[in-house]
């Protein structure tokens, strides 16, 4: 059998912080962020993954976890879409803080 890879190795990191940073350029570039519902779509994206890979990986109890973090994010989303975009931006944040203790929870 393959080694095992460490949770939280650093290609991961590096990888999500350069998808990030070319979503939020391109999406800068062809002017999608001055929509308001663009981020906080972004963000009910990026909550729906972590139902996606708990499903993916078959784990009841990882599920209903991964469903109540993913319903907090969805409710940042739309706090984010009616009252102020910083709930959006805090969450998004917060996605990337989540995914360095993840592997703690999950």
């Amino acid at each position: 059998m393959g080694k095992r890879r460490k949770a939280g190795s650093a290609v991961e990191y590096l990888i999500g912080l350069i998808l990030s940073v070319a979503v939020a350029g391109f999406a800068t570039a062809v002017g999608l962020d001055r929509e308001r519902a663009f981020y906080p779509t972004v963000l009910i994206v990026i909550a729906s993954y972590y139902v996606l890979f708990a499903v993916m990986g078959g784990s009841s109890q990882a599920l209903l976890v991964e469903i109540i973090v993913a319903t907090g994010f969805l409710v940042f989303a739309v706090l984010g879409f009616k009252r102020s975009l910083w709930f959006a931006v805090a969450a998004i944040v917060g996605h990337g803080v989540f995914d360095f203790v993840h592997h703690w929870f999950i």
